[in-house]
């Protein structure tokens, strides 16, 4: 099961999707906090759980169609980069911080590539040629 679980892990840029599942919670999350400054945001709220939930669904993307990870990493980062604006300093600039790494991780990741299958004759005979 461990091996699976490596296995899986391994394939996609997990650490990307994670952080980035992590600043879309943070982003969603700070305008639903039961908080009196936070009760009269109107659009903003709105706009910073529907960043956040894009972020979460950008995240899982990432891990569960690694093949985008290109895609996946540039929105990321600029939804990220768009919370700054849009909500809360971007979660009090810890959202937006932590999106922009878990962009800049999904991007820079690349598939590990098989190891070649080794000839059965690692080094083969010399052969002379007579002349």
């Amino acid at each position: 099961m461990l091996l699976r679980w490596r296995r899986w892990r391994r394939g996609r840029p997990f650490w990307g999707g994670l952080v980035t599942v992590a600043a879309g919670v943070e982003i969603a999350v700070i305008p639903l906090a039961p908080m009196k400054v936070m009760l009269h945001q109107g659009v903003a709220g709105a706009m910073s759980v529907l960043l956040g939930a894009v972020l979460i669904v950008l995240g899982l993307s990432a891990w569960f169609t690694p093949h985008y990870r290109t895609l996946t990493g540039i929105l990321t980062a600029m939804i990220a980069a768009a919370a700054l604006v849009l909500s809360n300093l971007g979660g009090f600039l810890i959202g937006t911080v932590a999106g922009l790494i878990g962009g800049g991780l999904v991007f820079g990741w690349q598939p590990r590539t098989a190891p070649a299958p080794e000839s059965p004759h690692p080094n083969p005979p010399l052969v002379e040629e007579e002349a």
